[in-house]
């Protein structure tokens, strides 16, 4: 699930029913991610990292460049993939209309 606000929060969860796996959020001045599985939770203020995927995501389906070193393609209609080749990171999705 994508969520985003005209003012630039943002909200991502990836679920593997019936748990939620990673859950991240936006706001003009912090940013959250948790994954609670692991029991684990980071948080940060101003600009989230460029390094945690979910964070990236709302954004650049909404149209803004990935920061450099990734890359976005959109495969056909709804599916797309956000990758960092140097690292060899990637997340592939499917948008539902």
């Amino acid at each position: 699930m994508v969520a985003t606000r005209p003012e630039g929060d943002s909200f991502v969860q990836f679920t593997k029913n019936p748990f939620p796996m990673v859950t991240a959020r936006t706001t003009s001045t912090q940013w959250q991610i948790e994954s609670p599985l692991q029991n684990r939770r980071y948080t940060g203020r101003g600009l989230p990292p460029a390094r945690i995927l979910w964070l990236l995501l709302p954004k650049v389906l909404t149209g803004t460049p990935p920061p450099a070193g990734w890359t976005w393609q959109q495969i056909d209609r709804t599916q797309w993939r956000l990758s960092n080749p140097s690292t060899g990171e990637t997340l592939e999705g499917y948008l539902n209309e």
